[in-house]
């Protein structure tokens, strides 16, 4: 789907990016990225579409979507002090 109509998609269903990337579970940034290339990927534009649709048959499309719950989880294993986490198990090297 071309971005631009998933923004017309988004605007049926009195969504913003940011708003459909929160309720989707995704990073809004990661979504506005796909502005650059054009073209969203399919599961992105489907649930755009359907979000609309339920929208605009006044169905509440919200709790629909609380049912699979989808949070945002940060990448990696940060620890507060640690910058990007600590991915390894600490070595026990001979000096």
């Amino acid at each position: 789907m071309p971005y631009a109509e998933f923004l017309a998609e988004l605007e049926r269903a009195g969504l913003s990016v940011r708003g459909f990337a929160d309720l989707i579970g995704m990073n809004p940034n990661s979504i506005t990225n796909y502005a650059g290339r054009g073209e969203l990927p399919q599961h992105i534009a489907l649930v755009a579409v359907l979000v609309a649709e339920m929208a605009a048959g006044g169905l509440d499309y919200r709790r629909a979507i609380a049912k699979v719950a989808p949070t945002k989880k940060p990448r990696g294993a940060t620890r507060p002090g640690h910058f990007g986490g600590d991915r390894q198990a600490t070595l026990d090297v001979l000096s």
